[in-house]
């Protein structure tokens, strides 16, 4: 739950569960792989995705509290002060999961998501994976999972080309084939092993940048599950964004 205290509203959120909606937003079908706490939070998470159409079957409802971030707002960006992990502490994918990640296209995770250690699994399954770093592409649990990674996604909107591009070329050489940059209002920068892209972003009005990146990541995995360029998927994901950051909460 992302919790405005500003506002005294809570909203359903998180990393992968925003993928998920996002993906369906744009109709694709998707899945939730996770767990909620036993308590209000945790049913109005579970209500929530079923009526935006993702399927739930494989979340788990755990004794203790639902994950939580506190959120404050400056000037129309989301600013994070806190996070307490509530039962995914200690979380971990079982042999169930698995089964049924192989039926999907695509696994989609993230530095927060305590499956790095599994991806290599899921990929001998036949299935890509995509990771976002967000801010942590060097970190050691990004650094554990981009062997394993197909497209990995980060976020940093102060770096100059010529340094992002330095970034971009030393995370592909862990691994992934496709490396894309998320700048914010500069738009991102792409690499396929080949060659470097860059998008700008959409010209739209921001209420909320919360979900920003991960709507950004739905849409250019939509375009890739559909063929499409390189540029018309960073295009893709910024339209997806442009829809998001219109209204406040993640979805």
């Amino acid at each position: 739950m992302d919790h405005y205290e500003a506002l005294g509203q809570k909203y359903p959120g998180g990393n992968p569960v925003n993928f998920a909606v996002y993906l369906r937003r744009l109709g694709a079908s998707s899945s939730f792989i996770g767990a909620v706490g036993s308590d209000e939070d945790g049913a109005l998470v579970l209500r929530a995705l079923a009526e935006k159409g993702v399927d739930v079957s494989r979340v788990r409802t755990l004794e203790g509290p639902t994950p939580t971030t506190t959120v404050t707002m400056e000037n129309g960006n989301r600013v994070f002060t806190s996070y307490d992990p509530g039962v995914m502490e200690g979380y971990s994918l079982e042999p169930e999961d698995l089964d049924f990640i192989a039926g999907h296209d695509l696994a989609v995770t993230a530095v927060w998501g305590r499956c790095e250690d599994r991806l290599a699994e899921i990929r001998q399954r036949g299935v890509r994976v995509a990771f976002d770093c967000a801010d942590l592409p060097f970190d050691p649990v990004c650094q554990r999972a981009l062997p394993h990674v197909d497209i990995a996604f980060f976020s940093d909107d102060q770096a100059g080309d010529a340094q992002l591009m330095e970034t971009i070329r030393q995370i592909a050489g862990m691994g992934p084939s496709v490396v894309v940059a998320m700048r914010g209002a500069h738009g991102s920068m792409a690499w396929d092993g080949e060659l470097f892209y860059t998008s700008g972003a959409l010209d739209c009005p921001v209420v909320d940048t919360l979900g920003a990146g991960d709507s950004y990541i739905a849409g250019f995995l939509d375009a890739t599950l559909r063929g499409l360029s390189m540029p018309r998927r960073m295009r893709a994901g910024s339209q997806c964004a442009a829809v998001t950051i219109g209204y406040v909460g993640a979805w």
